[in-house]
């Protein structure tokens, strides 16, 4: 079984070497020492969320805080490829199942999209409610994943801005039911930005398809199943994984 990861704040393992001790404290800590139990002794992992993994040994256990003894300092590189998973904001939960869905299988951004269709409105108090969800989303399953590096929570972006993003990334992908290109098979660029766009629960408006394909996006679908805003996102990052980076 993998070993157990906890996440600190970016840049406060930089100076971390081999026979160090990192102090794990505050809700992670917590967390660590009395909801997990965790013993001295055992080993685990602690990462900085950008690519700095710690693997060391517990040598003390306080009721919210753990001190390990670092044995293996590691910094994996980003990969050369990013995958960009641009969800519309959509109701209910099926928005938050597709950020946790898609960090799980290695997404490395994700950028709420207000599409022109979506019923839910990310603004004042309840936006910054609502992205505060995405990003404690996005924290607690790249724990679950054992991701040393978690995803970026992107800026909300409109159609606009989008169509922006698309002309300067590597490639762009939409996914919508009545496209007559397959998303499988589609080559992937050995490096730079890959986006893949989903829309919201009434799917994307006309003009908004003719923006994203004038910026440079090709629209494509899944198969011969409509699936839901929740699982499509995920489903494409699948594709394109073992297309690439998964081989």
């Amino acid at each position: 079984m993998s070993l157990a990861l906890y996440l600190v704040a970016p840049g406060s393992l930089a100076a971390t070497a081999p026979g160090d001790v990192v102090v794990l404290d505050g809700a992670e800590g917590r967390h660590a020492a009395t909801v997990r139990r965790t013993r001295t002794g055992e080993r685990l992992r602690v990462a900085d969320g950008a690519g700095r993994v710690v693997t060391g040994v517990v040598e003390a256990v306080e009721r919210d805080r753990l001190d390990v003894r670092a044995d293996v300092v590691e910094d994996l590189p980003e990969p050369r490829t990013r995958l960009v998973l641009v969800q519309a904001l959509a109701k209910g939960d099926r928005d938050d199942q597709a950020v946790e869905a898609a960090t799980e299988l290695g997404v490395d951004e994700v950028v709420p999209w207000q599409a022109s269709r979506s019923i839910v409105q990310w603004r004042g108090e309840r936006g910054a409610r609502a992205r505060a969800k995405w990003d404690a989303v996005l924290v607690a399953a790249t724990k679950q994943s054992r991701r040393p590096r978690r995803p970026v929570l992107g800026e909300t972006a409109s159609t606009a801005e989008l169509a922006a993003r698309i002309a300067a990334g590597a490639a762009a992908y939409v996914l919508h039911e009545d496209a007559d290109v397959p998303l499988a098979g589609q080559v992937l660029p050995e490096e730079g930005e890959v986006l893949v766009v989903v829309g919201p629960e009434g799917g994307i408006a006309p003009d908004e398809l003719d923006t994203f394909r004038a910026a440079g996006a090709v629209v494509v679908r899944l198969g011969d199943t409509v699936l839901r805003s929740s699982s499509a996102g995920p489903a494409a990052l699948a594709v394109l994984s073992a297309a690439g980076r998964w081989r």
